[in-house]
């Protein structure tokens, strides 16, 4: 049988005379499963199945520690398997697993586990790429901190890191990162090897760096320029989340794996260690470089839907989550405006968290590129969780699925509950 072809990443292609241009061919005198996954592949279907559950031997990690006091997690098992969903092209909820390329699927209604899946290789034990849910757990280390006095969401940026002075930031406050409103000229097109996110990425150790790139990540951010006024249109940028991250630290004097640990994961009850990828300068990729186990990321939005209580201790302010859950009406106003409204319409983004109309109060959602969500539903009790692998990092109809499945799930779980 002839080895598997190695097919061309979509948009990084190896520059002549760099270290990468030969690299599969190397590759082929290792032992092990071909091809070889490397940094400039490792985004790339089919690599990404084995790389977003190995973060840690692709670059430089930094551990999250958990508790050995985890939060109990009751069992109340029922196959959902054949539960239907407004889904045409997958109408049952077994259906929509297998054509969303899940790896790992956690439902808990009520605070109990009803359902739990694992595909592949993926495992109980084993951590799986979060990718932009990262985002929503940064911003629990910032309501935190803003719980403590130590953060205030209305201060200038300028007030904490004295150095967005000198970039396309100047001017704005913590709250405009918070809701990524900012005026900075930045590009989210992952298929353009050109886009801003492309070259931040390069930048901070998640592909090879090209001539030029600044080295880390906030090197990168202040080579920044504003494009508009702050405040404005409701643009989703990650840049933004790495903004608040160098506003976190400086606030806290500590960085943000340890703070990620101590005023999120162990308050949480979390069991495992997560993970956290690093770039150049040891800096974590606030943005999205968080590893997770699936049980933990479903005792994290269990937090969430309790508005920050976990067994009577407010891990994060209940204003925190109130606030976002009911936001001032300029927040739906910055979303209408948006390139997000058609395929969420009546949604909103509001502390790094996103929101879409539920039946009876809004649906809280943690989403991270190829098909991470953290699912939170106030007015059915559930909370879901489910990590991928989607070929694409964005696709309207899987993510539109998803959350349609999620509700159907919760209205049936809520009408048997009564």
């Amino acid at each position: 049988m002839s080895e598997p072809a190695v097919t061309q990443h979509p948009y990084y292609h190896p520059q002549p005379g760099t270290a990468w241009e030969h690299v599969d061919t190397a590759g082929s005198l290792l032992a092990g499963p071909t091809p070889l996954v490397t940094l400039a592949n490792w985004q790339e279907e089919p690599h990404h199945v084995w790389s977003f559950q190995h973060m840690r031997e692709l670059m430089p990690s930094q551990v999250i520690d958990g508790t050995d006091e985890p939060r109990p997690l009751p069992e109340a098992p029922s196959d959902l398997s054949a539960l239907e969903v407004p889904v045409a092209w997958a109408p049952t909820v077994e259906e929509l697993l297998d054509r969303t390329q899940t790896d790992a699927f956690l439902v808990l209604h009520r605070g109990a586990i009803i359902d739990e899946r694992y595909v592949g290789r993926m495992g109980r034990r084993r951590r799986h790429l979060v990718m932009s849910v990262t985002k929503s757990i940064v911003a629990c280390v910032a309501a935190s901190l803003a719980g403590d006095r130590l953060l205030d969401p209305d201060a200038p940026v300028e007030a904490y890191v004295p150095e967005l002075a000198r970039c396309g930031y100047a001017g704005a406050r913590v709250r405009t990162v918070l809701d990524m409103r900012s005026g900075v000229t930045f590009r989210e097109t992952y298929l353009d090897p050109d886009s801003e996110v492309r070259v931040m990425e390069r930048s901070m150790g998640w592909a090879p760096r090209n001539h030029g790139d600044p080295l880390g990540m906030y090197p990168y951010i202040l080579t920044t320029t504003a494009g508009r006024p702050h405040d404005g249109v409701f643009d989703y940028r990650s840049i933004e989340t790495d903004a608040l991250g160098w506003i976190v630290e400086r606030a806290a004097g500590r960085r943000m794996s340890e703070l990620i640990s101590e005023r999120v994961w162990k308050p949480i009850g979390a069991f495992h260690d997560a993970e956290i990828t690093a770039d150049p300068l040891g800096v974590a990729i606030h943005d999205g470089g968080l590893s997770a186990t699936l049980r933990d990321l479903g005792r994290f939005g269990l937090m969430l839907h309790d508005h920050g209580d976990v067994a009577g201790r407010q891990v994060l302010p209940h204003w925190w989550i109130s606030d976002a859950a009911a936001p001032p009406v300029d927040v739906r106003e910055a979303f209408a405006a948006s390139v997000n409204e058609p395929v969420l319409p009546g949604g909103w983004y509001r502390n790094q968290f996103w929101f879409v109309p539920g039946d009876n109060g809004p649906i809280l959602l943690c989403l991270g590129i190829h098909g991470q969500m953290v699912f939170v539903e106030w007015s059915t009790g559930l909370v879901g969780v489910k990590l991928s692998t989607w070929p694409l990092p964005q696709d309207g109809d899987k993510l539109v699925a998803t959350i349609n499945a999620f509700r159907a799930i919760g209205r049936t779980l809520a009408r048997e509950g009564g």
